[in-house]
């Protein structure tokens, strides 16, 4: 009865990550809604522009603001996602240290197979006037950053799991 009626009762309210997860859902059920898809596409248009080519040639900057929430929003739900799964298995803190740990490894391996096999065959203009060497250089440091963070997230489930263990 005790237990029942604490969980009834839990004064203790949403954490800001589940009102987040309450947020998101939200605004994932009104995408479904066309109107509401419209009135977005709106806002953004009135806020970046169109994304068109502009007379010159160039893409207009809202084909990079575009980019950019995709590339953001693609790596906010594919590293959120884990995180939400092992926070309902593991706890707070050991699902942050294990996504880390794997969402940072997964990206050395990432870079790692695109250092060593960048792009060959046609180019696309914008990296027209670079060497194979030079197309490597973003990868590879991509590939060595997220092999430090691999390792210090690595380091920190090890000082976790010594801690649980005294």
């Amino acid at each position: 009865m005790r237990v029942a009626r604490r969980i009834r009762f839990d004064e203790r309210g949403l954490t800001s990550l589940e009102w987040l997860g309450v947020i998101l859902l939200v605004v994932v059920l009104l995408s479904l809604i066309p109107q509401f898809r419209a009135g977005l596409d709106w806002a953004y248009e009135t806020l970046v522009g169109k994304n068109n080519i502009g007379p010159d040639g160039e893409p207009r900057p809202g084909v990079l603001v575009r980019g950019l929430i995709v590339a953001f929003g693609a790596i906010l739900v594919f590293a959120g996602t884990v995180f939400i799964i092992n926070y309902t298995n593991l706890g707070r803190r050991l699902a942050f240290l294990v996504t880390g740990a794997a969402f940072f490894g997964f990206l050395s391996i990432v870079g790692l197979l695109y250092t060593l096999y960048a792009p060959r065959g046609l180019r696309p203009t914008l990296i027209e006037g670079l060497n194979a060497f030079q197309i490597r250089i973003l990868p590879g440091a991509l590939m060595l950053g997220s092999i430090i963070l691999f390792a210090m997230f690595v380091a920190a489930l090890a000082r976790l799991e010594a801690e649980e263990s005294e």
